[in-house]
């Protein structure tokens, strides 16, 4: 254990979690520069998870593995492989398409790693697992994706992770936020102690310079004093990394030629199958056997094991690789394309490594790999595919067309850099019309409209009248949709919104295709609601892509109850489907919309799983926008203080982005916070923010729908100059747009601003036209409010107690205490009211409850939410005493409003 020598505190560290795994598992990444010890901490955890009955599953990332899809996936679970049949039919066919045990597409990244996790957790039911990644910033970006969303995911689990990271580098990991450990230089006496337990006999001048030289570094106090006496020796003035490598090739260079041979094909191969690499040693040079690789494993540079050729550690396999000259790497990279024959998408890479200048053939292999990458969930791996695939291109027509399809495939997978990257590549090939259109949209296609390469509202109408002149009327949908992005999420002002809206009704598009519906509602919400909100009456939303559509629609247009609806309706195709990307969109817009209905329970729970999956997915505005949500429900339970904390939070990211929809709810929750706290000055500041053009916060369709708010503040602080100003343009809207959260408002507005001889029917009038419970139970708590001013308190209390009531059955805690202090001013007592049992539940608890209430079991639950069962029991343990009951049949009960 000589290499474990000064590692005491790390040791400490990974013991404390072996011994924590039978209670709680988790994760923890090893940060540290090349040959600091990382491996081998890892190893010694392995000896103890081993002594304690732990069944061990590894993963090795290998840098040229990050192009084949599911590489490391397939080595940390293929000892699981019999128990994939287990799982419930979509996980297993998932899993199985993204091994390639089947030959189907694979699903979204995200049901892969919910089938990958219920098999760890299948297989930690038997004996607790510990998982080790080595050089987990080589994974492959599918296989790293997964193994990060179960990192997330292991707290309930009797399952370890442990993850061995580079120093400077960058890995999916450090998205899942676990524990880190840096592992740093041992200190000088720790240093000295090891290199005389491994050259005891080094003399003194050269023990000072190894001393010298290492720096702290275990693996170059093992391998320096070799090349200690050496004229050649490295030197301090160049990187420890550089000074290792070197020791290695200096090590190589005297091997026998027969033995550099193999060591360059197993440097360059992608696995570690023994077999592969002596076939391939083989034909490129004549002769050589497995008893060429003896003087590699005397020089302690391989380890040899049944059937497998390992480095001792991922310097040896680069020094080796840049050592070689050009004519021997390409040598040996046609050897391993000719052993691959059978694998195509590792012969493809093989023969595009071993290729100067252009090769058609090997350009089509390439792209075919792409496809099969693709097919697979291998996004990344089919971008770098169709990108090298480009440069091997003789056609200048087929080169532009593989960089353009890369650049559409990064889009599917978020990278703004490499879309940048393709399309700036392909502009240098003199585009066609059409192929600069496409470039432009595919630039522009990020659906946030946040990118500041993104094409403006007006340059995207005129491109998609000249894609839809050429007849690709799909493709000018898709262009027309991202600019009602633009719409959405930032202000293009009103001539843009026109000349878009023009386009649109140019198009030749079926008026039942929900994007006919949808691009009107994000670029002209006010004239065109009326028209959206009929159409939305007439289209149905069977599938769940259509119906986010359609939802997103909704919300534009403040129907608000449609837009939960066609939400929640979305939500179990896109779980199935595993499209959590977009299930966070429609999360995000339910959570809005059932804030504004007044079913603050389903917006919590809708909310925390938006932010939770924004981050998982990385939607930082969808992040921002559950923030502000949940800081809007903090107001309105009367929590101010939280409501504060979480509207600066969602600005922070709003205000980065510039993400308009995002800091108007920022400001409708600050101003209902300012409200409760009695501000009004302060609510009417925040509030009348929405509405000027100037501001950040102002956005086109959702400063509508903070109508009543700005009203009730207004006249509080006698500000009702500001008021009215307000009021008189939203009216001019009115007759443009049925919609119901515009006319809410103006209604609300209407009575308490009326004169007293026409207030009481104004007020009745508005009751019998809103059946939103939030806003029935404003109307009721401002009429009763009006009839008590009036001295005729006996015709207040009822609408008091309607009020009253209506608040405490939505949680809206705030306002349910304002109606109680008018009915005790009115002369009637009104008891407190009782908490609800629900209100002790985190909203991550309370999903979970209601789940289980409805009378679903741990495992479907678990597929719900994208957690293991045995998550799901440890949640439900620990809500059972908070709700003080014992068994899942008392769930119901417990779980309704107080009375």
């Amino acid at each position: 254990m000589d290499a474990l020598i000064g590692r005491g505190l790390e040791l400490a560290r990974l013991s404390a979690l072996v011994e924590a795994v039978p209670d709680r598992g988790g994760a923890l990444v090893l940060r540290g520069e090349p040959g600091i010890g990382k491996s081998a901490l890892l190893g010694h955890a392995n000896s103890l998870a081993l002594g304690k009955g732990f069944r061990a599953l590894r993963a090795t990332g290998v840098e040229s593995e990050a192009r084949l899809p599911f590489a490391g996936l397939h080595q940390l679970v293929h000892p699981l492989r019999r128990g994939i049949g287990a799982l419930p039919e979509p996980q297993r066919d998932a899993l199985r398409a993204a091994m390639g045990l089947v030959d189907q597409a694979a699903p979204d990244t995200f049901l892969i790693g919910l089938a990958t996790l219920n098999l760890l957790a299948d297989a930690a039911e038997v004996s607790p697992l510990l998982l080790i990644v080595e050089d987990a910033h080589w994974l492959d970006h599918a296989s790293a994706e997964v193994v990060s969303f179960v990192a997330r995911r292991l707290e309930s689990e009797p399952i370890l992770l442990l993850a061995a990271i580079r120093s400077g580098t960058a890995s999916r990991l450090d998205d899942a936020g676990p524990a880190a450990l840096e592992i740093g230089r041992l200190p000088d006496a720790a240093a000295a102690e090891l290199l005389d337990a491994v050259a005891p006999d080094l003399a003194a001048d050269a023990r000072s310079r190894v001393l010298a030289e290492s720096a702290g570094n275990p693996l170059a106090l093992r391998e320096l004093p070799g090349i200690a006496g050496s004229a050649e020796r490295p030197m301090l003035a160049r990187p420890l990394t550089e000074r290792l490598e070197r020791a290695f090739t200096a090590r190589v260079d005297e091997l026998p030629a027969d033995t550099r041979t193999a060591l360059l094909i197993a440097a360059l191969d992608d696995s570690t199958s023994l077999a592969e690499i002596l076939a391939a040693a083989g034909l490129a040079a004549a002769g050589v056997t497995v008893d060429a690789l003896t003087p590699a494993v005397e020089a302690r540079l391989i380890e040899l094991g049944p059937g497998s050729l390992v480095f001792r550690h991922p310097l040896m396999r680069s020094a080796i690789s840049q050592a070689a000259d050009v004519p021997a790497r390409h040598a040996a990279h046609r050897a391993l394309a000719d052993v691959l024959a059978e694998q195509p998408d590792r012969r493809a890479w093989h023969r595009a490594a071993a290729t100067t200048g252009t090769d058609e053939s090997t350009a089509l292999e390439l792209e075919q790999a792409s496809d099969r990458a693709a097919r697979r969930g291998g996004v990344d791996a089919a971008v770098a595919a169709l990108e090298q695939s480009a440069r091997l291109s003789e056609n200048r027509d087929l080169r532009a067309e593989r960089l353009l399809r890369a650049a559409d495939l990064a889009v599917e997978a978020g990278r703004r850099d490499v879309v940048r990257r393709l399309l700036d590549e392909a502009c240098t090939l003199e585009l066609s019309p059409r192929e600069q259109a496409r470039a432009t949209w595919i630039r522009s296609s990020f659906d946030d409209g946040l990118s500041g390469d993104n094409a403006g509202p007006v340059e995207l109408a005129a491109l998609t009248d000249s894609v839809a002149a050429d007849g690709d009327i799909d493709l000018a949908m898709r262009i027309l949709w991202g600019a009602g992005m633009r719409c959405f999420w930032t202000e293009p002002g009103p001539e843009a919104r026109k000349q878009l809206v023009s386009v649109a009704d140019g198009l030749p598009v079926d008026e039942h295709d929900p994007r006919f519906l949808a691009i009107p509602a994000y670029v002209a919400p006010i004239d065109r609601g009326t028209a959206v909100l009929a159409g939305l009456a007439d289209v149905a939303g069977g599938d769940p892509q259509v119906a986010r559509f359609l939802g997103s629609a909704a919300l534009q247009v403040g129907a608000f109850d449609l837009s939960a609806r066609f939400s929640a309706a979305a939500l179990d195709g896109l779980r199935a489907q595993g499209r959590l990307g977009l299930l966070t969109r429609a999360q995000a817009v339910r959570a809005w919309s059932s804030v504004r209905l007044g079913d603050l329970t389903v917006g919590l729970s809708a909310a925390e799983e938006a932010g939770r999956l924004a981050q998982e997915t990385n939607q930082p505005f969808m992040f921002g926008l559950a923030r502000a949500v949940q800081a809007e429900i903090a107001a309105l339970r009367g929590d101010y203080d939280q409501a504060k904390a979480l509207a600066a939070e969602a600005e922070q990211v709003g205000r980065a982005a510039g993400a308009r929809p995002v800091l108007a709810t920022v400001q409708r929750a600050r101003g209902l916070t300012a409200l409760g706290e009695g501000r009004y000055d302060d609510a009417v500041a925040d509030l009348l923010r929405m509405h000027d053009p100037a501001d950040p916060s102002y956005q086109l369709a959702l400063r509508c729908y903070a109508l009543s708010e700005l009203a009730e503040a207004a006249i509080r602080a006698g500000r009702t100059d500001a008021l009215e100003q307000v009021v008189r343009e939203l009216e001019t809207f009115a007759p443009s747009t049925t919609s119901p959260a515009l006319h809410i408002g103006l209604r609300y507005v209407q009575a308490i601003l009326a004169p007293s001889d026409q207030a009481e029917a104004l007020f009745k009038a508005a009751l019998d036209a809103t059946n939103w419970p939030l806003e029935r139970g404003r109307l009721h708590l401002a009429f009763g409010e009006w009839l008590r001013r009036q001295r005729r308190a006996a015709d207040s209390r009822p609408h008091l107690r309607a009020a009253r009531e209506t608040f405490d059955a939505l949680g809206v805690i705030a306002w349910a205490d304002r109606a109680r202090t008018e009915l005790r001013a009115s002369g009637e007592t009104s008891p407190r009211r009782t908490a609800d049992a629900r209100d002790q539940l985190t909203p991550h608890e309370l999903s979970i409850a209601e789940l289980a209430a409805e009378g679903l079991t741990n495992k479907e639950i678990g597929q719900r939410l994208y957690l293991s069962h045995r998550t799901v029991s440890t949640h439900l343990h620990r809500i059972f005493p908070k709700l003080g009951i014992t068994s899942r049949a008392d769930l119901p009960h417990a779980l309704r409003p107080a009375g």
